[in-house]
């Protein structure tokens, strides 16, 4: 038995962020689907105020603000990730408004009620869905929206192998209409809830690693932390392609 089902927070984490640093994006997702997520969204102006909370080197962030108006600050703790971040939004001739800070999602650098739009792709899990959503909640203006990212169950039951895989590397993981009434009794108006396209894991988040690992693995021979790594991720890939039926990523939306 190897190491595959190791989950990947037990990695080094200098590790995990050179390897994603190579990638645009750090979980599923696809320009199409934040402009999806976005078209939710009413109400902003020049003067919106909008985070993105583990926002990575700004691959959604910088969909976003291509498309909405307002300032977007960037939020991630690891600094090579903003330095990237920063550098995507200089690229674009978006760092007028567009800044990446590097901070935690548990101790936010924002004020209460300051914000109009709170965003997360791929990252509440970090804190958790349930802790996130409460304990950003009073940052939003009255009126204000979320937007997030969630791993969830499809159907009520599934294989024991990726029910495994999914309650020990995220036990919060739960079925759409869970999530939804979680989102509810955290004091938010349900908006709109759709699943990703399946396009968005392997499109434009497996298939972009595949080369990249091929250069970890070279880069890094000998190393067995690298090897796990990649390993592990390889794992994750395949268990998708297995079970892809029975989980997914949803994007919530919601109204405060």
């Amino acid at each position: 038995m190897g190491n595959e089902n190791t989950s990947i927070h037990e990695f080094d984490f200098d590790l995990i962020c050179e390897y994603f640093s190579t990638v645009e994006r750090q979980g599923p997702g696809s320009p199409e689907v934040t402009l999806k997520a976005l078209s939710f969204i009413d109400g902003l102006t020049d003067t919106a105020r909008i985070a993105d909370m583990g926002c990575g080197t700004g691959g959604q962030t910088m969909v976003l603000a291509e498309n909405a108006p307002g300032q977007i600050t960037g939020l991630d703790l690891f600094p090579e990730f903003i330095r990237l971040f920063n550098r995507n939004a200089g690229q674009r001739n978006l760092q007028g408004r567009v800044r990446g800070v590097v901070g935690s999602m548990d101790q936010l650098p924002f004020q209460e009620g300051e914000l109009d739009l709170i965003w997360s792709e791929g990252a509440i899990y970090n804190i958790g869905f349930e802790r996130g959503l409460n304990e950003w909640r009073k940052f939003l203006k009255k009126g204000g929206y979320v937007a997030v990212t969630e791993v969830s169950w499809f159907t009520d039951e599934r294989p024991a192998e990726i029910n495994d895989f999914w309650m020990d590397a995220y036990p919060e993981i739960n079925t759409i209409p869970n999530k939804v009434a979680q989102m509810q009794k955290a004091g938010y108006l349900p908006v709109s809830t759709f699943i990703l396209p399946e396009n968005c894991w392997t499109e434009h988040f497996y298939q972009p690693q595949v080369e990249v690992q091929e250069l970890f693995l070279k880069k890094y021979a000998g190393n067995k932390t690298a090897e796990d790594f990649i390993a592990n991720q390889r794992h994750e890939m395949h268990l998708y392609n297995k079970y892809k039926d029975f989980y997914g990523y949803v994007f919530y939306i919601g109204k405060r």
